[in-house]
């Protein structure tokens, strides 16, 4: 039922592979800032990216439709069937070779897959980004598993959790860890016109918080431990990088603890790097999480990170190295790791500096856009060896010989 044939040249063979990367919408947040780097960073004597945002572009996809031939406006609605149409003819006329659905579950991963496999794009790949809810792995999008070629994990222990809670077939799950630009990413003299533009007071000890304005992002633990760690540290400063839709209640939070004058609510911003060389610690305080681009960024700028043991953070967060882990939840423990880090910046600079070593040897840009070159390149390849086997059967069978070379 799930067979798909399509006349394969072997890469060497051919120009550079077709890739339409296909994604609800695009707004500032980790796994999209993961996408763009990716698209920006493929080899283009070998990949040719393509962007298609089912609903609206937003914010980065707005960015990228400048950069690499893009779409939108496909899925009208969540019953929008007549959505797998549209995409199927779009793959089809531009002749994908690859399609990566990019996050877990929901309409991308579905309609995505599922007109792929009508337009007979030879690799099927979806790219997961979370480890549980509000985004999981629907029994509708199960029921496509035997279409797709892969599930791109982005860390061993979120390897685990595909194969575990997600119900994966562990033989097709790959791990590409997730990467950051470490020379943009890179220690900085701390900002002195930013610090004052921001009013941070001067020698004031700062913490951040570097994510979207969600739910699983568990703000309220950062600003429960922000009011602990004002009773020790009573100059302290907290930074909240990002937006989302509760900000209003996160601010009256801060009211109702009676920090609102010490907290700074900065919304999205595109100079993260240069806020980052103001910042003492970044702090994650998720209830859960897949590997996280902020913690990666601060620990390649040379910050310490006090973070939740949640997900594969334990595997960029070494405990006691690059910082610290805390159990979720606990405010009198993350409050505490963050004030001993404000104590001690001997200790804080040696942490970062260990981080930025771990980051540039194992979870760097470059290695995150090599994963994904190779895992479609591969899943190309072994297609063609598949169809050549094929087509060479009939004479095999006949009793003639055939070789490779003289198969092509």
């Amino acid at each position: 039922m799930f067979a798909r044939r399509r006349k394969l040249a072997h890469p060497q063979d051919r120009g550079p592979l077709r890739v339409m990367f296909v994604i609800t919408s695009m707004p500032v947040g980790g796994a999209e800032t993961l996408l763009v780097n990716i698209i920006r960073s493929m080899d283009r004597d070998r990949f040719l990216p393509e962007l298609c945002c089912l609903k609206y572009f937003d914010t980065l996809g707005e960015e990228l439709a400048q950069e690499i031939p893009a779409y939108t406006g496909l899925l009208a609605h969540k019953y929008d069937f007549r959505v797998v149409g549209r995409l199927t003819r779009l793959l089809r006329a531009r002749r994908i070779d690859a399609v990566i659905t990019v996050g877990t579950g929901g309409d991308k991963m579905f309609w995505g897959r599922l007109a792929a496999w009508r337009a007979g794009v030879p690799v099927i790949a979806s790219a997961l980004h979370s480890t549980g809810l509000p985004d999981h792995v629907e029994w509708q999008n199960r029921l496509l598993t035997p279409l797709t070629d892969a599930f791109i994990a982005v860390a061993a222990p979120h390897a685990l959790h595909l194969v575990e809670r997600e119900g994966c077939p562990a033989a097709r799950v790959r791990i590409v860890p997730n990467g950051v630009d470490t020379e943009r990413f890179r220690p900085l003299p701390p900002n002195a016109g930013l610090r004052e533009l921001l009013r941070l007071p001067a020698g004031a000890p700062v913490a951040a918080i570097l994510a979207a304005l969600r739910p699983e992002k568990n703000h309220e633990l950062f600003l429960r431990s922000a009011a602990r760690i004002r009773q020790t540290a009573p100059t302290a400063q907290f930074l909240i990088i990002g937006d989302g839709v509760r900000r209003h209640d996160l601010q009256r939070l801060a009211e109702q603890l009676r920090i609102d004058e010490c907290v700074h609510f900065l919304g999205t911003r595109a100079d993260i790097p240069e806020l980052l060389s103001l910042v003492d610690v970044l702090v994650l305080s998720s209830h859960m999480e897949a590997n996280p681009v902020s913690v990666l960024e601060a620990l390649a700028c040379e910050k310490p990170v006090v973070a939740t043991r949640v997900g594969s953070v334990g595997e960029t967060v070494q405990d006691g190295v690059s910082g610290y882990l805390v159990a979720p939840g606990n405010d009198v423990e993350m409050a505490a790791r963050v004030v001993e880090l404000f104590g001690n910046p001997t200790l804080a600079r040696n942490m970062g500096r260990a981080g930025r070593d771990h980051v540039v040897a194992h979870w760097s840009l470059d290695r995150m856009v090599e994963g994904y070159q190779d895992l479609i390149h591969d899943i190309y390849a072994d297609k063609c060896s598949v169809a050549t086997a094929i087509a060479l059967a009939p004479l095999v069978e006949e009793g003639e010989s055939a070789t490779p070379a003289e198969a092509v």
